[in-house]
């Protein structure tokens, strides 16, 4: 049984400052909005759930993500997926060759592989792009094979940082509604970090801030 992210005691501090002191817990399924404007430590948290923070800071406490702690793993055996502002889609692969980069090895032979990456596609409303060149995609095109990409390699939770702020405001909500609803589909305890108190209302869920 999945209990979801846990955040327990966590404290994160730059020298004298203490940028974050939180304790939380996610159940799968569930999407927490952490608010809070530039330098407030939003992004710092997210680095390290993932792995990726520095050593410079000085972190306390536990994560823990479906009874495994994650404190001193490797970022590639956290299960971490995560959604940034930026697509960050390879120029060089296809959409089917970003989609399939980030199978698990574990999904072996080319039919198998291609079939994962079509029904991806499919499930976004993208079927038969496969072969296209990502520059040749719309905004929202990106937005969702970006999605797609990180639900692909099975995270055990998932982190979205600042994700719909660089889209224009009549495709926001649509791949809000989008991301939203996937991650609820598959279970995913769910935190996202942004400035704009509209994410935070279409989440309809919790809402912490960041001083």
């Amino acid at each position: 049984m999945k209990s979801g992210l846990e955040l327990r005691d966590l404290s994160i501090r730059l020298g004298d400052r203490l940028l974050v002191d939180i304790d939380l817990v996610i159940a799968p399924g569930e999407i927490v909005t952490l608010m809070g404007p530039s330098g407030s430590g939003k992004s710092s948290l997210l680095g390290h759930i993932c792995g990726t923070l520095p050593p410079v800071f000085d972190v306390r406490g536990v994560v823990r993500l479906n009874d495994t702690v994650l404190d001193g793993l490797a970022p590639q055996d956290r299960h971490v997926g995560i959604l940034f502002q930026d697509d960050l889609l390879f120029p060089h692969l296809s959409v089917g060759g970003n989609l399939a980069f980030a199978l698990p090895s574990s999904i072996r032979g080319k039919t198998e592989r291609r079939a994962r990456v079509a029904a991806a596609l499919e499930s976004a409303g993208l079927a038969g792009l496969a072969e296209r060149d990502p520059v040749t995609l719309s905004g929202g095109q990106r937005a969702r094979v970006a999605l797609m990409r990180v639900l692909l390699s099975e995270p055990g939770v998932l982190l979205l940082d600042e994700p719909f702020s660089k889209l224009d405001r009549g495709l926001r909500d649509q791949i809000r509604s989008f991301v939203f609803d996937l991650a609820r589909k598959n279970g995913l305890p769910t935190l996202m970090v942004t400035h704009d108190p509209e994410d935070g209302q279409a989440a309809n869920g919790r809402v912490i801030a960041l001083d």
